[in-house]
Protein backbone atom coordinates (compact mmCIF):
# COMPACT_ATOMS: atom_id res chain seq x y z
CA UNK A 1 0.00 0.00 0.00
CA UNK A 2 1.38 3.40 -0.97
CA UNK A 3 2.10 5.64 2.03
CA UNK A 4 1.44 9.38 1.61
CA UNK A 5 2.43 11.72 4.42
CA UNK A 6 3.05 15.47 4.54
CA UNK A 7 5.47 16.85 7.11
CA UNK A 8 5.31 20.57 7.84
CA UNK A 9 8.50 21.92 9.41
CA UNK A 10 8.18 25.50 10.66
CA UNK A 11 11.45 27.43 10.84
CA UNK A 12 12.38 30.76 12.53
CA UNK A 13 13.95 32.32 9.45
CA UNK A 14 13.08 33.85 6.09
CA UNK A 15 12.76 31.92 2.84
CA UNK A 16 16.04 33.42 1.63
CA UNK A 17 17.86 32.47 4.83
CA UNK A 18 16.50 28.94 4.75
CA UNK A 19 17.95 28.32 1.29
CA UNK A 20 21.45 29.01 2.62
CA UNK A 21 20.80 27.21 5.92
CA UNK A 22 19.57 24.07 4.20
CA UNK A 23 22.54 23.86 1.85
CA UNK A 24 24.99 24.41 4.70
CA UNK A 25 23.24 21.80 6.85
CA UNK A 26 23.28 19.14 4.09
CA UNK A 27 26.96 19.76 3.45
CA UNK A 28 27.94 19.52 7.13
CA UNK A 29 25.76 16.51 7.99
CA UNK A 30 27.10 14.59 4.99
CA UNK A 31 30.65 15.23 6.18
CA UNK A 32 29.80 14.07 9.69
CA UNK A 33 28.16 10.83 8.54
CA UNK A 34 30.75 9.77 5.96
CA UNK A 35 33.75 7.53 6.65
CA UNK A 36 35.60 4.81 4.78
CA UNK A 37 32.73 2.31 4.90
CA UNK A 38 29.55 4.36 5.00
CA UNK A 39 28.25 7.73 3.98
CA UNK A 40 27.51 9.77 0.89
CA UNK A 41 29.15 9.77 -2.52
CA UNK A 42 28.31 12.66 -4.86
CA UNK A 43 28.10 11.51 -8.48
CA UNK A 44 26.76 14.71 -10.04
CA UNK A 45 26.13 18.28 -8.93
CA UNK A 46 25.20 20.56 -11.81
CA UNK A 47 22.82 23.24 -13.00
CA UNK A 48 19.69 22.15 -14.88
CA UNK A 49 16.75 23.67 -16.70
CA UNK A 50 13.55 21.93 -17.80
CA UNK A 51 9.87 22.57 -18.43
CA UNK A 52 8.76 21.16 -15.06
CA UNK A 53 10.91 23.05 -12.54
CA UNK A 54 12.55 25.72 -14.62
CA UNK A 55 16.11 26.44 -13.49
CA UNK A 56 17.80 24.78 -10.55
CA UNK A 57 20.51 22.45 -9.26
CA UNK A 58 20.53 18.71 -9.98
CA UNK A 59 22.38 16.25 -7.76
CA UNK A 60 22.91 12.51 -7.97
CA UNK A 61 24.20 10.72 -4.87
CA UNK A 62 24.78 7.25 -3.47
CA UNK A 63 24.03 6.58 0.20
CA UNK A 64 25.76 3.70 1.99
CA UNK A 65 24.19 3.82 5.44
CA UNK A 66 23.75 0.16 6.29
CA UNK A 67 24.26 0.64 10.04
CA UNK A 68 21.16 2.88 10.19
CA UNK A 69 18.84 0.02 9.25
CA UNK A 70 16.70 -1.58 12.00
CA UNK A 71 17.79 -5.03 13.15
CA UNK A 72 14.81 -6.85 11.63
CA UNK A 73 15.70 -5.54 8.16
CA UNK A 74 19.36 -6.55 8.37
CA UNK A 75 18.35 -10.14 9.11
CA UNK A 76 16.65 -10.52 5.72
CA UNK A 77 18.51 -8.03 3.52
CA UNK A 78 21.99 -8.54 2.06
CA UNK A 79 24.29 -5.81 3.33
CA UNK A 80 25.02 -4.38 -0.12
CA UNK A 81 21.31 -4.25 -0.93
CA UNK A 82 20.91 -1.36 1.50
CA UNK A 83 22.80 1.02 -0.78
CA UNK A 84 20.41 3.75 -1.98
CA UNK A 85 20.57 6.02 -5.01
CA UNK A 86 19.19 9.56 -4.85
CA UNK A 87 18.38 12.06 -7.58
CA UNK A 88 17.28 15.55 -6.55
CA UNK A 89 16.05 18.61 -8.44
CA UNK A 90 16.42 21.76 -6.34
CA UNK A 91 14.56 24.62 -8.02
CA UNK A 92 14.02 26.51 -4.77
CA UNK A 93 11.41 27.15 -3.47
CA UNK A 94 10.31 23.88 -5.14
CA UNK A 95 12.32 20.68 -4.78
CA UNK A 96 11.90 17.02 -5.63
CA UNK A 97 13.93 14.04 -4.44
CA UNK A 98 13.63 10.46 -5.73
CA UNK A 99 15.32 7.62 -3.84
CA UNK A 100 15.62 4.10 -5.22
CA UNK A 101 17.40 0.89 -4.39
CA UNK A 102 18.98 -0.66 -7.52
CA UNK A 103 18.38 -4.17 -6.18
CA UNK A 104 14.66 -3.79 -5.46
CA UNK A 105 13.24 -2.23 -8.58
CA UNK A 106 9.65 -2.04 -7.28
CA UNK A 107 10.64 0.16 -4.33
CA UNK A 108 10.36 3.95 -4.61
CA UNK A 109 10.51 6.92 -2.24
CA UNK A 110 9.70 10.44 -3.42
CA UNK A 111 9.90 13.67 -1.44
CA UNK A 112 8.28 16.77 -2.95
CA UNK A 113 8.95 19.99 -1.06
CA UNK A 114 7.31 23.39 -1.25
CA UNK A 115 8.56 26.29 0.86
CA UNK A 116 6.19 29.02 2.01
CA UNK A 117 6.57 32.18 4.11
CA UNK A 118 3.98 31.05 6.68
CA UNK A 119 3.72 29.07 9.90
CA UNK A 120 2.46 25.79 8.47
CA UNK A 121 -1.19 26.72 7.94
CA UNK A 122 -1.35 26.47 4.14
CA UNK A 123 -3.44 23.57 2.87
CA UNK A 124 -2.75 21.51 -0.24
CA UNK A 125 0.39 23.35 -1.35
CA UNK A 126 1.20 20.32 -3.51
CA UNK A 127 -2.04 20.46 -5.50
CA UNK A 128 -3.27 16.98 -4.56
CA UNK A 129 -6.51 15.59 -5.93
CA UNK A 130 -9.40 14.44 -3.72
CA UNK A 131 -8.23 10.83 -3.60
CA UNK A 132 -4.71 11.86 -2.60
CA UNK A 133 -6.01 14.30 0.02
CA UNK A 134 -8.10 11.52 1.55
CA UNK A 135 -5.04 9.27 1.78
CA UNK A 136 -2.64 11.97 2.99
CA UNK A 137 -1.58 12.20 6.62
CA UNK A 138 -0.29 15.53 7.96
CA UNK A 139 2.14 16.12 10.81
CA UNK A 140 3.46 19.50 11.97
CA UNK A 141 6.98 19.15 13.33
CA UNK A 142 8.24 21.38 16.14
CA UNK A 143 12.04 21.67 15.97
CA UNK A 144 12.06 22.85 19.60
CA UNK A 145 10.68 19.51 20.80
CA UNK A 146 13.17 17.26 22.62
CA UNK A 147 11.33 13.97 21.98
CA UNK A 148 13.45 10.96 21.01
CA UNK A 149 12.83 7.45 19.68
CA UNK A 150 14.81 4.64 18.02
CA UNK A 151 15.27 6.62 14.82
CA UNK A 152 16.46 9.68 16.72
CA UNK A 153 19.44 7.65 17.93
CA UNK A 154 19.97 5.91 14.57
CA UNK A 155 19.96 9.16 12.60
CA UNK A 156 21.63 11.22 15.33
CA UNK A 157 20.23 13.54 17.94
CA UNK A 158 21.60 17.06 18.43
CA UNK A 159 21.96 18.48 21.93
CA UNK A 160 20.45 21.91 21.22
CA UNK A 161 18.05 23.21 23.86
CA UNK A 162 16.14 25.83 21.92
CA UNK A 163 14.25 26.97 25.01
CA UNK A 164 17.57 28.50 26.13
CA UNK A 165 19.21 29.04 22.72
CA UNK A 166 20.31 32.51 21.59
CA UNK A 167 22.09 33.20 18.30
CA UNK A 168 25.00 35.61 18.63
CA UNK A 169 24.95 36.81 15.01
CA UNK A 170 21.21 37.00 14.35
CA UNK A 171 19.75 37.45 17.82
CA UNK A 172 17.27 34.61 17.11
CA UNK A 173 15.96 32.48 19.94
CA UNK A 174 14.95 31.20 22.34
CA UNK A 175 12.04 29.12 20.99
CA UNK A 176 9.39 28.82 23.69
CA UNK A 177 6.03 27.00 23.66
CA UNK A 178 3.85 28.23 20.81
CA UNK A 179 6.72 30.07 19.12
CA UNK A 180 5.41 29.16 15.64
CA UNK A 181 2.38 31.42 16.10
CA UNK A 182 4.30 34.55 17.05
CA UNK A 183 7.84 34.32 15.67
CA UNK A 184 9.06 36.58 12.87
CA UNK A 185 10.52 35.87 10.42
CA UNK A 186 9.00 32.44 9.90
CA UNK A 187 8.69 29.96 7.03
CA UNK A 188 7.62 26.36 6.49
CA UNK A 189 9.02 23.46 4.50
CA UNK A 190 6.08 21.33 3.31
CA UNK A 191 7.50 17.87 2.60
CA UNK A 192 5.21 15.36 0.91
CA UNK A 193 6.64 11.84 1.26
CA UNK A 194 5.36 9.05 -0.99
CA UNK A 195 6.65 5.54 -0.29
CA UNK A 196 5.80 2.37 -2.15
CA UNK A 197 7.38 -1.00 -1.32
CA UNK A 198 5.03 -3.58 -2.90
CA UNK A 199 6.70 -6.69 -1.47
CA UNK A 200 4.67 -9.45 0.09
CA UNK A 201 5.45 -10.14 3.73
CA UNK A 202 7.57 -7.12 4.56
CA UNK A 203 6.51 -4.24 2.29
CA UNK A 204 4.23 -2.44 4.76
CA UNK A 205 6.72 -2.80 7.60
CA UNK A 206 9.46 -1.41 5.37
CA UNK A 207 7.27 1.54 4.37
CA UNK A 208 6.54 2.37 8.01
CA UNK A 209 10.21 2.10 8.95
CA UNK A 210 11.22 4.43 6.13
CA UNK A 211 8.54 6.95 7.09
CA UNK A 212 9.82 6.94 10.66
CA UNK A 213 13.37 7.30 9.41
CA UNK A 214 12.51 10.24 7.16
CA UNK A 215 10.64 11.92 10.02
CA UNK A 216 13.67 11.60 12.31
CA UNK A 217 15.93 12.93 9.56
CA UNK A 218 13.65 15.93 8.97
CA UNK A 219 13.68 16.75 12.68
CA UNK A 220 17.44 16.38 13.11
CA UNK A 221 18.37 18.22 9.93
CA UNK A 222 16.10 21.16 10.65
CA UNK A 223 17.22 21.37 14.27
CA UNK A 224 20.74 21.63 12.89
CA UNK A 225 19.66 24.27 10.37
CA UNK A 226 18.73 26.56 13.23
CA UNK A 227 21.32 25.37 15.75
CA UNK A 228 24.15 26.14 13.31
CA UNK A 229 22.79 29.59 12.42
CA UNK A 230 25.92 31.41 13.60
CA UNK A 231 27.98 29.31 11.15
CA UNK A 232 25.96 30.14 8.02
CA UNK A 233 24.28 33.45 8.85
CA UNK A 234 25.48 36.15 6.44
CA UNK A 235 26.87 33.76 3.81
CA UNK A 236 25.95 34.51 0.19
CA UNK A 237 24.71 31.89 -2.28
CA UNK A 238 28.02 32.13 -4.13
CA UNK A 239 29.93 31.43 -0.93
CA UNK A 240 27.74 28.48 -0.02
CA UNK A 241 28.09 27.01 -3.54
CA UNK A 242 31.87 27.22 -3.25
CA UNK A 243 31.76 25.47 0.12
CA UNK A 244 29.45 22.83 -1.37
CA UNK A 245 31.88 22.07 -4.20
CA UNK A 246 34.75 21.70 -1.75
CA UNK A 247 32.60 19.47 0.42
CA UNK A 248 31.67 17.19 -2.50
CA UNK A 249 35.35 16.59 -3.23
CA UNK A 250 36.09 15.81 0.42
CA UNK A 251 33.19 13.35 0.59
CA UNK A 252 34.38 11.37 -2.40
CA UNK A 253 37.88 11.22 -0.94
CA UNK A 254 36.62 9.95 2.43
CA UNK A 255 34.38 7.11 1.29
CA UNK A 256 35.61 3.86 -0.22
CA UNK A 257 33.35 2.13 -2.71
CA UNK A 258 32.45 -1.40 -1.56
CA UNK A 259 31.88 -4.07 -4.16
CA UNK A 260 28.18 -4.37 -4.98
CA UNK A 261 26.23 -7.48 -5.79
CA UNK A 262 26.29 -7.96 -9.53
CA UNK A 263 23.00 -9.77 -9.95
CA UNK A 264 20.11 -7.54 -8.89
CA UNK A 265 17.49 -10.17 -9.69
CA UNK A 266 19.28 -12.72 -7.51
CA UNK A 267 19.53 -10.22 -4.66
CA UNK A 268 15.81 -9.39 -4.83
CA UNK A 269 14.88 -13.07 -4.99
CA UNK A 270 16.98 -13.83 -1.91
CA UNK A 271 15.42 -10.90 -0.06
CA UNK A 272 11.87 -12.00 -0.88
CA UNK A 273 12.48 -15.66 0.00
CA UNK A 274 14.10 -14.70 3.30
CA UNK A 275 11.10 -12.55 4.20
CA UNK A 276 8.68 -15.34 3.26
CA UNK A 277 10.53 -17.74 5.57
CA UNK A 278 10.25 -15.27 8.45
CA UNK A 279 6.52 -14.83 7.87
CA UNK A 280 6.02 -18.61 7.77
CA UNK A 281 7.92 -18.99 11.04
CA UNK A 282 5.64 -16.43 12.68
CA UNK A 283 2.51 -18.17 11.32
CA UNK A 284 3.60 -21.58 12.63
CA UNK A 285 4.81 -20.29 16.00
Amino acid sequence: MVQLKEFRIVMPMSLEEYQVAQMYMVMKMQQQSTNGDEGVEVLENKRFQDDVFGKGQFTSKVYRLQSKAPAWLTTIAPKDALVMQEEAWNAYPRCKTVIKCPYFTKFSLTIETAHRADNGTSENVHGLNEEQLAARQVEIIDIASAETDYWSYAIGSSSFDFSKFKSTKSGRGPLLDGWQDNYRPVMTAYKLVTIDAPYWGFGYRLEQALLAGERALFIESHRNCFGWIDEWFGLTMQQIRELEQQGDCLLNEKISKPALLTDAADCEQRFTHSSERQVQQVVHT
